[in-house]
């Protein structure tokens, strides 16, 4: 009978593993790579930094992660379904509806925690992982994507930013498409900026519908360390001309701001 290598145990302040000594597919959970440590912003963007992530539910210490494969979106590959395209349509005609980045981070973290992931029963965002990305949002490192509507936010994202690296994290929608609409806002702001990638940590159907597809873990960790020392965008709002970065014909999209996303094949 196969049995896991043990679980390295971190005290606050120590590096990471080596991310292939994380579990395997014959593991109890694949992809665990260590227990222990802390939820301090360091941490965490030393996490970040090199492609590892923690998930953990409250009964349970801090579990950090790093699944092969790893789940991603690039961003040119996004999939623009007719009916989200319509959406989007009347999102941009309505008196009302707005897309905002940052206006209440907080409001859509708590929303996100009380929305499970698909396939999850209760939540991975408990207090003590609220207050720990609130520092990082605080600090810098993490944004959110909002939907509005008549002065309500009623879905939206949020994601991790280390450098250029950009790392998707929960979402939530309190009406029909709203989580679609700022996840569309994103792949847009990633566009006009450069941002070659989204990660999407594991894979679901939902994504794969959207155009997320699996890198093998070596080739996400040689993205996350060329794209980690880039320069991340100067401001993170939402300017409403970037929605024809996905809806105007191919041959009529401006080209991005920035430099072109490059990213790195296996």
């Amino acid at each position: 009978m196969h049995r896991p290598a043990s679980l390295p145990w971190l005290l606050p302040g120590d590096d990471f593993p080596p991310l292939e000594s994380a579990w395997g597919a014959h593991d109890p959970a694949p992809g665990l790579l260590a227990g222990g440590g802390a939820l301090d912003v360091a941490t965490l963007v030393k996490a970040y930094s090199q492609g590892v992530f923690p998930w953990y539910s409250g009964n349970q210490p801090i579990l950090w992660w790093s699944p092969d494969p790893r789940m991603v979106l690039p961003t040119a590959e996004f999939r623009l379904h007719r009916s989200l395209k319509k959406t989007l349509r009347s999102f941009q005609r309505q008196q009302g509806c707005e897309l905002r980045v940052d206006h209440n981070f907080e409001h859509v973290l708590r929303a996100c925690a009380a929305a499970p992931r698909e396939g999850q029963d209760g939540t991975w965002i408990g207090p003590d992982m609220i207050e720990a990305y609130l520092a990082l949002h605080a600090a810098g490192h993490a944004h959110s994507f909002e939907t509005w509507i008549d002065g309500q936010c009623v879905g939206g994202l949020y994601v991790v930013s280390v450098g250029r690296a950009l790392f998707g994290e929960s979402m939530f929608a309190r009406r029909t498409d709203a989580s679609k609409i700022a996840l569309a806002a994103l792949v847009a702001f990633c566009r006009r900026h450069g941002i070659g990638l989204v990660d999407c940590q594991q894979n679901t159907a939902h994504l794969a519908s959207l155009g997320a597809r699996e890198w093998p873990r070596a080739r996400f960790a040689r993205h996350v360390a060329a794209e980690r020392t880039q320069a991340a965008p100067e401001a993170w709002r939402f300017d409403p001309a970037d929605w024809e970065l996905l809806l105007a014909p191919a041959r009529a999209q401006s080209a991005p701001a920035a430099r072109p996303p490059h990213l790195h094949e296996a």
